[in-house]
């Protein structure tokens, strides 16, 4: 049988709902790491796992046998139930609906996960939407803005 040979790197990014509460920082830097864990399950690779309180960032190199729609939907889901273990606060918790997933070419690696690894100091300058609309624009992502972020 033929070998199917591929290293597809994937910069991810996913946001809470609108009506959604943030993660609290002191559950963090464990939402990351679970995050990881979950996609790893997938057969994809974690490279880093970042972001704020209200959106994550994941470079990972995809597994050949996933699509990037069912680790999303996978990870979203399972997250989503975990978080809510951590009390009441968490009732509401949910990711939004979409997500973005971008191609990463090699020599840029390192690059994407500096990125992610300084998220707050990014942040200090530029908002989520501002970064979000960026990225799609950087990746001629054709989108319509009464609908980005949107619930």
């Amino acid at each position: 049988m033929p070998q199917s040979l591929s290293k597809l790197y994937i910069h991810l990014v996913f946001h809470i709902k609108t009506t959604s509460p943030v993660v609290k920082e002191d559950h963090i830097d464990r939402m990351f790491a679970y995050i990881g864990q979950l996609i790893n399950t997938t057969g994809c690779k974690v490279l880093k796992v970042g972001g704020m309180p209200d959106h994550i960032h994941v470079m990972f190199i995809l597994s050949k046998d996933m699509s990037i729609a069912k680790v999303v939907e996978e990870t979203k889901r399972d997250s989503s139930r975990w978080l809510k273990t951590f009390g009441s606060y968490y009732n509401n918790f949910e990711w939004q609906g979409g997500y973005a997933a971008f191609s990463v070419s090699q020599s840029m690696v390192p690059k994407v996960l500096d990125y992610i690894q300084n998220q707050r100091k990014h942040h200090e300058h530029h908002s989520f939407r501002e970064e979000y609309i960026e990225f799609l624009k950087l990746n001629h992502i054709d989108y319509d803005e009464r609908f980005v972020l949107s619930d």
